[in-house]
């Protein structure tokens, strides 16, 4: 089990993936109930502070000031600030390509964390999504981008 005094999922880091999470789910219900600000918003606030309580605020400022961020964290930021003053749509899809910047090196990893968790695996309809998203060993990894 990940309980121990060793673990890398502490307390806080639970609290600060839950965050995330609902923070993800807020921005998802925003879309759905018509691009509602408010939730949008909300999932927005939520997601920036699970990830400063994940990974500690200083290493979200890090993150996000990197050079290479810098472009992503604009877009995101912008995307955010969007959202607030009323330009809902246009906001959420710069913010997705704020996201998208920030995050894209990611995905190959979460690909193979996915594809490695055996509950997951074995569910037959998200292993073909899997698949068809980057079937296995053709995955780029994260030096592929010179900068």
């Amino acid at each position: 089990m990940l309980a121990g005094s060793g673990s890398w999922l502490t307390d806080q880091r639970k609290i600060g993936l839950g965050l995330t999470g609902f923070g993800m789910l807020f921005t998802i219900l925003g879309m759905l109930m018509l691009f509602d600000r408010g939730l949008i918003a909300m999932g927005n606030l939520l997601f920036l502070a699970g990830l400063s309580t994940t990974i500690g605020l200083q290493s979200t400022i890090a993150f996000f000031m990197k050079r290479k961020n810098r472009k992503g964290s604009i877009f995101y930021l912008g995307g955010c600030l969007l959202v607030i003053v009323g330009w809902t749509v246009v906001g959420l899809f710069v913010e997705a390509y704020g996201f998208w910047l920030l995050f894209c090196e990611f995905i190959p990893t979460a690909l193979q964390f996915f594809r490695h968790t055996p509950i997951l695996n074995n569910i037959p309809f998200l292993r073909t999504v899997l698949n068809k998203i980057g079937p296995p060993g053709t995955l780029p990894t994260t030096n592929a981008k010179a900068h």
